[in-house]
């Protein structure tokens, strides 16, 4: 199984990660997560990444991901949902690599899936999804 997939809904970048990240994984995650968003680009959208089947990955994939963060916030990212079980080592990478203030993007943790859609929804950014995107990834 590869370790991502990304695709477009509507104005929703939907990735999958999955396994343990080098920095050539992550290298290769964000030249997949820019293509993927090309046709987002020039208006608002939100990114939504499901990370239970993510292993981690060593720390030099943190500044990879910052920087995918910033450039994603400068291309009008404005919502970001994160879907995994909690996790606290999880958690705390996941903060290392992204940017501390987001700015004009609003970021949100989600357990389920259904609660990072329904806000996803509540904010604009719904898709015609009928099954979880997991189980179709």
């Amino acid at each position: 199984m590869p370790a991502f997939s990304a695709w477009v809904e509507q104005r929703v970048l939907l990735t999958v990660v999955r396994g343990p990240w080098s920095d050539r994984t992550a290298m290769d995650y964000c030249d997949a997560f820019k293509t993927a968003a090309k046709p987002l680009l020039g208006a608002d959208w939100a990114h939504i990444v499901y990370l239970d089947d993510w292993e981690l990955g060593s720390p030099d994939i943190e500044p990879i991901i910052r920087g995918l963060a910033t450039w994603a916030v400068s291309n009008r990212l404005r919502y970001f949902a994160q879907v995994y079980s909690p996790n606290m080592v999880k958690q705390y990478q996941l903060n290392r690599m992204l940017v501390s203030d987001l700015g004009t993007c609003e970021k949100r943790t989600f357990a389920l899936e259904a609660d990072a859609f329904a806000w996803l929804t509540e904010v604009g950014f719904g898709t015609d999804s009928a099954l979880p995107m997991v189980k179709r990834a």
